[in-house]
């Protein structure tokens, strides 16, 4: 059982678990609300902050210090699901910090783009559950690798971009707003949401399987860690088409 998402992988429930307290579907979905709660609880902190200055930049070392302690904390969990159960909420926390003041610096551009964004991200969501539930879309093996070579490719674009920007070297159409630029967004938002299928599916499955219960917070952290690019992802295509 394989997903694209690397923090939900098939090593995670290569075991069968036996006993009354297993992971649930519902349960998995109590603590993906509980973590969206307290991803907003920090975002709208760091939103009133960059919103009160009308700068971003008396918060950029809060944006940038959620986005690297969120990734260390993403990566811990993702090492070691057992702790997930703590570390899924901390990176929760950081995210939303990094998130807020990242939303607010666009709304100051492109006022109304986060809320568009978050209103897209939520509706895709439904949207692929529904598709899922329905059957509308398999996760066949085939369909798995296809999604899980995608988002590596997108992810070793990214990473080559990142590196060049060091060097004043900007990957062409990426970060454009023309036709091509926008084309390449909607296809990397179509990855993000079929990533969402495969997530479903894997804690689907390890539910059947009768995983342990601290694995509701990793099936959530993985969740959330999809919603949240998915999320990035739709405000960079509003901000482009809107240039």
């Amino acid at each position: 059982m394989r997903t694209s998402n690397p923090t939900l992988n098939e090593k995670t429930f290569r075991v069968d678990y036996t006993g009354s307290d297993t992971m649930t579907v519902s349960g998995t979905v109590n603590k993906t609300a509980i973590l969206l709660l307290v991803l907003t609880m920090t975002f709208i902190w760091s939103w009133k902050k960059v919103m009160t200055f009308g700068d971003v930049g008396a918060m950029y070392p809060w944006m940038i210090g959620g986005a690297v302690v969120g990734l260390v904390f993403a990566l811990v969990t993702a090492f070691v699901p057992k702790i997930s159960p703590f570390t899924s909420p901390l990176y929760a926390l950081a995210e939303g910090v990094f998130l807020g003041a990242f939303s607010a610096f666009m709304e100051l551009q492109y006022p109304g783009v986060a809320f568009q964004a978050a209103l897209l991200t939520f509706a895709t969501l439904f949207a692929m559950l529904g598709a899922y539930k329905s059957g509308l879309i398999k996760v066949t093996e085939k369909f798995r690798m296809g999604i899980i070579a995608a988002t590596g490719g997108i992810f070793l674009v990214y990473m080559a971009s990142f590196v060049l920007g060091f060097f004043g070297i900007s990957m062409p159409f990426i970060h454009d707003s023309g036709p091509i630029g926008i084309g390449i967004s909607l296809i990397i938002i179509a990855v993000a949401a079929l990533n969402l299928v495969l997530d479903f599916d894997f804690i689907e499955r390890g539910a059947e399987h009768g995983a342990p219960k601290y694995m509701e917070w990793y099936g959530a952290f993985g969740l959330l860690v999809t919603l949240i690019w998915l999320y990035i992802e739709f405000i960079r295509l509003l901000s482009k088409m809107r240039r």
